[in-house]
């Protein structure tokens, strides 16, 4: 689970306006008594009121940024301003896009829901999650991994059957719709 937030929901409208359509942050002006001089309050205006706020990416892909010297990542920030209430759980981007943080792309998910809902992998050489080519076997292999264990689906002559036998049991896990899909092809 997700760690709690430390601001509160209050202090983020002060601070921030959330578009959430678009799923973008931006700075609110500031009063002058949030800063312990003048110049570092007409610096702090110049530099950031107005202007969209957590367009840095981090190494996961995200975009984040620092409120009062804390981190977030922005989807967590325009969740909790849309809805009035911090994410109580894991959030997916439904169409794998990290930087894709529209409120209609957010949902809270378990761990294991959020596994249901990966892009294909960059390795991949069928096409499809789950389906590879045995060169010991000289047949097409489908499994599925589902809350950590992998479940073999059998081996298959053709291409077709083994992706079909993998698609059987993503609905039969309640896999989403999206999973296996590269990020660009995603439905939201």
């Amino acid at each position: 689970m997700a760690k709690t937030a430390s601001i509160s929901i209050e202090t983020l409208h002060q601070l921030l306006r959330c578009d959430a359509e678009a799923g973008k942050l931006y700075w609110k002006p500031r009063p002058r008594e949030m800063f312990g001089s003048l110049k570092a309050f007409r610096t702090w205006e110049a530099r950031f009121s107005g202007k969209q706020a957590f367009t840095a990416r981090n190494k996961n892909g995200y975009h984040h940024g620092c409120i009062l010297y804390k981190y977030f990542v922005a989807h967590r920030v325009i969740w909790a301003l849309t809805y009035g209430e911090w994410p109580s759980d894991h959030m997916d981007h439904i169409n794998h896009v990290r930087t894709d943080n529209r409120i209609s792309n957010l949902r809270i998910v378990s761990n294991a829901e959020n596994h249901k809902n990966c892009k294909l992998s960059s390795n991949n050489t069928s096409g499809q999650a789950g389906v590879d080519w045995s060169k010991k076997d000289k047949v097409w292999r489908a499994r599925i991994n589902v809350r950590r264990k992998s479940i073999p689906l059998g081996f298959f002559k053709s291409k077709a059957e083994a992706i079909k036998a993998r698609q059987d049991a993503e609905t039969k896990y309640g896999f989403h719709k999206n999973h296996g899909l590269p990020e660009q092809a995603s439905q939201s």
